[in-house]
């Protein structure tokens, strides 16, 4: 297949998936606020919603984000002990943002001091001297999960 062919269609495949919100940056202009709501896959009580930048005919998407999670539904035990509870955390979504290798990472990193959950979301390639990157944490406090979390030993 050729190059031309594979990049039309992966623009139309991304093109399809389901946006939690769009906005156009002006009528004279090909880029759009994206947001994307991506559930936590191990922990179904937490929403990320992850807005970035889409420039739907460039080769390379701009490498800004923002990040906000929130408990949307019950965080219980037998959820938080499946998670990655080291400082570097896990890679929970990822999306390409060029055909350069760049893309976006969210990863969750679990504070053991306070029991929160914290949602890094960053971009793999320096752009303009900067790895952009933005951070949205997620309480335990409250929730069924809090005795869990108060019982572990992590460093």
């Amino acid at each position: 297949m050729k190059p031309v062919v594979i990049l039309l269609l992966a623009i139309s495949m991304s093109a399809c998936t389901e946006d939690a919100g769009k906005v156009s940056l002006g009528l004279f202009t090909t880029k759009d606020v994206v947001i994307k709501a991506e559930q936590d896959p191990k922990l179904p009580g937490v929403t990320c919603h992850i807005s970035h930048i889409e420039a739907n005919l460039d080769f390379s998407d701009p490498s800004d984000m923002s990040i906000a999670c929130r408990q949307t539904g019950p965080i219980l035990p037998e959820h938080l002990a499946q998670i990655d509870l080291s400082k570097n955390g896990e890679v929970i979504f990822r999306e390409s943002k060029s055909i350069l290798l760049k893309s976006l990472k969210v990863r969750r990193i679990y504070d053991n001091k306070t029991k929160t959950l914290m949602y890094l979301s960053y971009s793999t390639k320096e752009t303009n001297g900067s790895h952009h990157h933005a951070l949205s944490t997620v309480p335990l406090y409250n929730t069924q999960a809090w005795t869990w979390a108060d019982k572990q030993k992590v460093n």
